[in-house]
C-alpha cells in the first residue's frame, strides 16, 4: 500500500465544517491502495468539538499529533475571556468586525504579525519533527489542505527538502477569500500574503479547489496545474429510510454558522409570506442550528420572526443531518462577499443527499447553483431578488401542502459521494507520483 502524508489542522476531536473534508477523504483512500499518514496539531484552539466525529477515522489511518502554541489565550487575556471559553471563528479566519479598540486591535495583530495565519508558530516545529520522521518513514505523496494557510508552507519546505509529490489543498482561497479585505492589512502584510501564496501554488505538483470559479481564479494568480475536486456527503451517514417531515409544519432549516454580511432579505421574504398567506403563517417553522451572529438574531427579531425562529447552537454532526431530512425546505445562505461565487460550502453536499429541496441565496451564476441546477434539487435567488425567493418558498410550501415530490438527478447527486470523489483524488496522486 502507498503512503501519502496528510498536513492538517482540523481532525477529530475538532467539530464544525473544517474537518469534514480529510476525515472523510482519509476514510476511503484505503481501499483504494493508499494509507493516510495524518499530521495533525496535539492541543488545537478549535472553535467547536465533536467526539463523535472520532469513528470516522479510518483504521488504517496513522496518526501523528505535535503540540502547537496558537495566541488564543493571550487573546482571552487580552479581552477578559475566560481561559476555558471556545474563540468563534469570527475572531481570526472570519473577519467579522466587532465593535471596540481591543478587537479592531486584535483583527490587526492577527493579519500583520501572524502570516499567513494564526498557526504560524508551527511551521518551522513542524518542518523540523517531520524531516526526522520521513527519513525514518518515506511516503510516497503528501497532501497539505488550508485554510489554515501554514499547513502549505509546512509542505512546501519538505517538498523542497525531499522531492515528495505534493498536492496543496485549497478548502477556501488564500488571499482572494471573502474576509482577507477585513483584516486591516499594510501593504507590506499583502506583499507577504500574495508572495507565500504563489510560492505554493507555483511549486506544489497540484493545486486542488473545491470549485470552478476558485480554479479559475488560481490560474490568474499563477497556478500552472489545477484541478476541481469539490466536497461531498459520506454515504456511511446517509440514512437507509428517509425521515418524515412533521405534518404540522412547514420545516425550513439552516445548518452551519450565519455571518452578518449573509443576505438579511430571506427574512423580509418570510415575514411579507406570513403577513399575507395564513396557512404558511401557521404552518411555519424555522431551525438554524449553529452559531448565529447577533445582528442576524436582531434582525430576525425586529422582523418579529422569534416565535417561528428555533436557534440550536451546536449538536453533534449525526443530529445535523436528522434535522436535514427532516426539513420541508433547506436553506443554503452564502455570505454576500467578493469572490461569492466561488462559494462552495460541505453542508451543500449533505443537504444534496437528504432528499429535501434546497432554495440558496446568492449569485445565480456561481458554483453552488450550478450544481443545484444539474442536480435538479433546489432553486437559487439572487441577494436583493425577494420576489424570487417568496415564489420559491411559496411554490415547495404548496408542493409540501398537495404531497408532491421533487424530482432529484440521482446520478448527478452520486458524482458527489466521499468513496467516488476519494478515486478521483487517488486518480490524481498515481498520476502525480508517476
Amino acid at each position: 500500500m502507498k503512503r501519502v502524508l496528510i498536513i492538517t489542522y482540523y481532525w477529530p476531536p475538532s467539530g464544525g465544517s473544517g474537518v469534514q473534508r480529510w476525515l472523510k477523504m482519509s476514510k476511503y483512500l484505503p481501499e483504494n491502495g493508499w494509507q493516510p499518514v495524518i499530521y495533525t496539531a496535539e492541543n488545537a484552539e478549535y472553535p467547536v468539538e465533536d467526539k463523535s466525529l472520532e469513528k470516522d477515522v479510518t483504521p488504517e489511518a496513522e496518526v501523528i499529533r505535535r503540540p502547537i502554541v496558537e495566541p488564543y489565550a493571550f487573546y482571552k487575556k487580552f479581552l477578559g475571556i475566560r481561559k476555558e471559553e471556545k474563540v468563534k471563528a469570527g475572531f481570526i479566519n472570519e473577519g467579522v468586525k466587532k465593535i471596540g479598540w481591543k478587537e479592531n486591535l486584535s483583527v490587526w495583530l492577527r493579519g500583520n504579525l501572524f502570516i499567513p495565519d494564526a498557526r504560524c508558530w508551527w511551521i518551522k516545529p513542524s518542518v523540523r519533527y517531520l524531516t526526522k520522521y520521513l527519513k525514518e518513514h518515506p511516503v510516497d505523496a503528501m497532501i497539505s489542505t488550508g485554510p489554515p494557510h501554514s499547513m502549505h508552507l509546512i509542505a512546501n519546505a519538505l517538498h523542497k527538502k525531499f522531492n515528495i509529490p505534493w498536492v496543496a489543498d485549497f478548502r477556501d482561497p488564500w488571499t482572494d477569500v471573502f474576509y482577507f479585505d477585513s483584516l486591516k492589512l499594510s501593504k507590506c502584510s499583502i506583499r507577504k500574503h500574495k508572495k507565500l501564496e504563489n510560492q505554493v501554488i507555483t511549486e506544489a505538483d497540484k493545486v486542488v479547489t473545491v470549485g470552478w470559479h476558485g480554479a479559475e481564479d488560481m490560474k490568474n494568480l499563477g497556478a500552472k496545474n489545477v484541478e476541481v475536486i469539490t466536497n461531498g456527503y459520506d454515504e456511511e451517514c446517509v440514512s437507509d429510510s428517509a425521515q418524515i417531515p412533521d405534518n404540522e409544519c412547514f420545516t425550513v432549516s439552516y445548518t452551519g454558522v450565519l455571518l452578518p454580511n449573509e443576505s438579511f432579505v430571506i427574512w423580509d421574504a418570510f415575514k411579507e409570506l406570513c403577513e399575507e398567506n395564513l396557512e404558511f403563517n401557521k404552518a411555519l417553522k424555522i431551525n438554524l442550528i449553529g452559531h448565529i451572529d447577533e445582528s442576524v438574531k436582531k434582525y430576525i427579531s425586529e422582523k418579529k420572526l422569534n416565535d417561528k425562529v428555533n436557534n440550536i447552537e451546536y449538536m453533534q454532526h449525526s443530529q445535523v443531518l436528522d434535522y436535514q431530512r427532516k426539513s420541508d425546505l433547506l436553506l443554503l445562505l452564502i455570505p454576500r462577499a467578493k469572490k461569492a461565487e466561488c462559494i462552495l460550502t460541505g453542508k451543500l453536499f449533505e443537504y444534496l443527499v437528504s432528499g429535501r429541496p434546497i432554495l440558496a441565496v446568492g449569485p445565480e451564476k456561481g458554483d453552488a447553483a450550478k450544481i443545484l441546477f444539474e442536480t435538479r434539487c433546489g432553486m437559487t435567488a439572487d441577494y436583493d431578488d425577494k420576489a424570487k425567493m417568496k415564489e420559491i418558498i411559496l411554490d415547495y410550501f404548496n408542493k409540501r401542502t398537495d404531497n408532491q415530490s421533487i424530482e432529484i438527478d440521482k446520478n448527478e447527486v452520486a458524482k458527489y459521494s466521499r468513496k467516488n470523489l476519494a478515486k478521483d483524488y487517488v486518480r490524481l496522486l498515481n498520476y502525480i507520483i508517476q
